[in-house]
C-alpha cells in the first residue's frame, strides 16, 4: 500500500515531525501507524544481557498496549521485534530498503512474521536495495512514528544515538537504559543520560511516562475516523497543547450522538475472547471497520486484546 503525505491514513505523528517523507510504502496493517508506539533501538552487536533487556522491555511494553517500532537490524532491533511478537503484540519494522527486500537476508522469517502480524514500512519504492546512506533517513521515521525512543546498548558513535537525537528534535521522549561502566556498548546510553535522557530501569517507567500522551493520539485517530468514544467512557485527561499538535492537530470533542455501529460492536463483544471472524459475523461490519473501532475501544481502556482475540476489559 502507498500512503502519500496528503492521504488520511498517513500517520499524524510523522506528518508533524520535521521533514516527513512524501510517501510511505506499507506492507501489513497501515492502521498500526496510528497506534501509540515506543521505538526500541541499540547496537547491532550487543551483549547477551542487552538482547535479553530488549526482548523483555519490548514484550512488557507490547503487553501494556504499545506498538514496538524498530529497524529490523541485527542485535537490539531484532530482539525488540521478537519480544513484541512473542506475546502477539504490535510491531512495525522501518526499513532502509524497499518493503519487499529482506535486509539483513538472515531475517527473512522475521520479515515475514512482522508483515503478517504488524507492518513493514519504508519511504523507498519496492526493489530498492539497502544502502548505508538510507539508514539515517530510516532512523528519522523510527523516531517520528513513536511517542518515545528507548536506547538499549549503544556505542558513542552509533545509529541508535542518531535516532535518539532525531526523537528529541521531533519533541519526543528519549529514554536510556544504563549499563556497566566496563561495557563499551553502554557508553552511548550514559552520554544520553548526561545530556538529559530519562534513565529507565523498568518498562513500567516508560508506560507511566507515555500513557498520558497516548490519549492524545487516540483523540487524533477518533477525529480522523469520526468515531465516538465507547458508551460510558470517561473523558480523556487534559494534555498539553504542544503534544496535541504533534498528535495531529486540535483535540476534537466527542460527538454528542452515539454511532450505531459502535453500539452494535459493543453489544457483540463478550467477556470471552472473540476472534475477528466471529465479530464480522455478529456485526455485519467489515474487518477494516472493526479494526478501527476496536483500536479506539482498546485505547479508551474498554477492550482487552490477547492473541488476536478481543473481549470486554474486566
Amino acid at each position: 500500500m502507498l500512503l502519500p503525505r496528503h492521504h488520511p491514513d498517513y500517520p499524524a505523528l510523522l506528518r508533524r515531525a520535521p521533514g516527513p517523507p512524501a510517501a510511505l510504502h506499507v506492507a501489513g496493517d497501515p492502521l498500526l501507524l496510528w497506534h501509540p508506539a515506543v521505538a526500541i533501538v541499540g547496537s547491532r552487536s550487543p551483549s547477551a544481557a542487552g538482547i535479553e533487556h530488549a526482548y523483555a522491555f519490548a514484550r512488557a511494553l507490547a503487553q501494556a498496549g504499545f506498538c514496538i517500532v524498530s529497524g529490523m537490524a541485527a542485535g537490539i532491533d531484532a530482539a525488540a521485534h521478537r519480544g513484541a511478537l512473542s506475546v502477539h503484540g504490535r510491531t512495525i519494522a522501518v526499513l532502509g530498503c524497499g518493503v519487499d527486500v529482506v535486509y539483513p537476508p538472515t531475517h527473512r522469517e522475521l520479515h515475514a512474521q512482522i508483515r503478517e502480524q504488524g507492518a513493514v514500512v519504508s519511504e523507498f519504492p519496492d526493489g530498492t536495495p539497502a544502502r548505508r546512506a538510507h539508514f539515517p533517513q530510516r532512523n528519522r521515521i523510527v523516531a517520528s512514528l513513536s511517542l518515545g525512543t528507548l536506547v538499549i546498548e549503544a556505542a558513542l558513535r552509533s545509529g541508535a544515538l542518531i535516532t535518539a537525537r532525531l526523537a528529541a528534535d521531533a519533541g519526543r521522549e528519549v529514554f536510556a537504559l544504563p549499563g556497566s561502566i566496563h561495557n563499551p556498548m553502554a557508553r552511548g546510553c550514559h552520554r544520553l543520560i548526561r545530556d538529559g535522557a530519562a534513565l529507565i530501569e523498568s518498562p513500567e517507567e516508560v508506560v507511566e511516562a507515555l500513557s498520558p500522551i497516548a490519549h492524545t493520539l487516540a483523540d487524533a485517530l477518533r477525529g480522523r475516523l469520526g468515531t465516538p468514544q465507547v458508551p460510558g467512557a470517561p473523558a480523556l485527561p487534559p494534555t498539553s497543547q504542544n503534544v496535541l499538535e504533534e498528535a495531529g492537530g486540535q483535540a476534537l470533542p466527542a460527538p454528542s450522538s452515539q454511532d450505531p455501529r459502535h453500539q452494535h460492536l459493543w453489544k457483540a463483544l463478550g467477556h470471552d475472547p472473540t476472534g475477528m471472524d466471529a465479530l464480522v459475523s455478529r456485526t455485519g461490519l467489515t474487518a477494516a471497520e472493526l479494526s478501527s473501532m476496536l483500536l479506539l475501544m482498546e485505547l479508551d481502556g474498554f477492550v482487552a486484546v490477547q492473541h488476536g482475540r478481543y473481549s470486554r476489559k474486566r
